[in-house]
């Protein structure tokens, strides 16, 4: 990713990174999106942080203010608890508060709705 970072960079492009939730699993005790971080250069491979990976434990506001910097867009996203699926924003269990609280003033530039279920 940091060659093409590179190489997009001259070409006057952005290399991007969008997670999902596998990278939130573990190799040899090291969790894969905590590794990716710190091999992606910030200079050349830029962050978008998909918020759905509630579901899984990870709080968005938690890595907008472990990698401050690191982020320029997040996907926004909610989930019911009971259901286990995507709801609209507000009707699920992201602290909404809490995450833009985390992201204020973090050099973020943009937030996206995935599925219609965005409404701020």
């Amino acid at each position: 990713m940091n060659e093409m970072g590179v190489k997009t960079k001259k070409a006057g492009l952005q290399m991007g990174f969008h997670n999902h939730n596998m990278e939130f699993g573990e190799i040899e005790g090291t969790l894969i999106y905590d590794a990716l971080l710190k091999q992606f250069d910030p200079d050349y491979v830029k962050m978008q942080f998909q918020v759905a990976v509630i579901e899984l434990g990870y709080k968005a506001s938690t890595y907008f203010t472990k990698y401050p910097g690191r982020f320029i867009s997040a996907h926004l996203a909610d989930l019911s608890p009971n259901e286990k699926k995507a709801v609209p924003i507000g009707q699920g269990i992201v602290d909404w508060k809490e995450f833009f609280a985390a992201v204020k003033n973090r050099r973020r530039k943009k937030y996206f709705c995935g599925d219609g279920t965005c409404n701020i």
